[in-house]
């Protein structure tokens, strides 16, 4: 331990478990959204294809199932990752595209208040933390 960078103790509340639960949701949100392009495709796109209809429909699955994985480490890239996914599925229609790149603004977001987070924890300053004297 050293005076550049003093331990605490752990915040009152686990800051994480929050996070794990907002990046949940927002899988749920987004394959939900995916979801609802399959009457744009239908009707205003090229119609629906196999093609379409399989890339979409796997990539609403891997979305909740990705839900299940965010106490990973690597979890907040993989939503990162299916975000591109979603994407490049402007290949079937523009609008999926548009809706990846919404999606990619929120994952930025999140991924900025992630770091926010670590910094504020590990200055000490999250709510219960004390430095811990040695």
């Amino acid at each position: 331990m050293t005076d550049e960078h003093p331990e605490f103790t752990p915040p009152t509340t686990d800051p994480w478990k929050g996070l794990r639960g907002i990046t949940s949701g927002l899988l749920i949100l987004q394959a939900i959204v995916v979801g609802l392009a399959f009457p744009v495709v239908a009707k205003i796109g090229n119609g629906l294809t196999w093609f379409s209809v399989g890339y979409l429909s796997v990539l609403i699955v891997a979305l909740v199932l990705a839900c299940g994985v965010q106490s990973r480490p690597w979890a907040l890239w993989l939503d990162c990752g299916l975000t591109l996914l979603t994407i490049v599925g402007g290949i079937i229609h523009w609008s999926i595209a548009v809706i990846g790149l919404i999606f990619a603004c929120v994952w930025a977001y999140v991924l900025y208040i992630k770091r926010d987070v670590a910094e504020r924890e590990a200055r000490g300053q999250l709510p219960g933390q004390e430095r811990i004297d040695g």
